[in-house]
């Protein structure tokens, strides 16, 4: 059964960038730390990463999340999400103004809002090989948004060891949510929680 996932790190003050993020600072200042685990060779890390990814059958981004990922510094074959694992599902840019051109081929952007996206993406994921789910990796106002919406299905958040103090906030808006802790794994430098969303 296809699942709409939200995934993102976090830092134990709950941001998801650091101050100052935009297209050339996308993390913003010192939010690099946050993902220190899905670069590391940690093999705990290294499995959360690769059943991440094997299990997506395509995944929603925001705009600005967009920009910085098909930035000149931004993913290649190298870096991004599926590089190096099982290979890149399908991308759905949640966007009010797709851009003129892109630099990465693999983008569907969605100008009629995030619902219309995830099921988008959703059909996409359901007409692969077998259900797979459907990843919202952020940035922060996506995944928080779909939760709010209650879009979300599953929350996974990276948990890394470090108070940025400002940034961007994953929860705004003062909306409540039911969550059941399914697993926390600890690594040398995240905690992966997993919570199944109560609607």
């Amino acid at each position: 059964m296809t699942r709409v996932v939200g995934d993102i790190s976090i830092s134990l003050d709950g941001f998801v960038t650091g101050p100052n993020p935009g297209p050339e600072n996308g993390l913003g200042d010192g939010g690099e730390a946050l993902h220190t685990w899905a670069f590391s060779d940690d093999p705990v890390d290294r499995e959360q990463l690769r059943s991440a990814t094997a299990s997506s059958g395509a995944v929603v981004l925001g705009r600005n999340l967009f920009d910085v990922v098909d930035g000149p510094q931004g993913w290649d074959d190298e870096v991004g999400y599926g590089a190096r694992e099982v290979g890149r599902p399908p991308f759905f840019v949640v966007t009010s103004d797709p851009p003129v051109r892109t630099r990465l081929a693999f983008w569907t952007f969605v100008t009629t809002g995030l619902r219309d996206a995830v099921a988008q993406a959703r059909e996409a994921a359901e007409s692969g090989d077998g259900d797979r789910d459907v990843v919202l990796m952020g940035g922060g106002a996506t995944v928080g948004s779909a939760l709010d919406a209650g879009l979300l299905d599953v929350l996974v958040l990276h948990l890394s060891p470090i108070v940025l103090g400002d940034g961007t906030p994953l929860f705004v808006g003062g909306h409540g949510h039911t969550l059941v802790q399914r697993s926390a794994t600890p690594s040398t430098t995240a905690v992966h929680v997993v919570y199944d969303v109560v609607r």
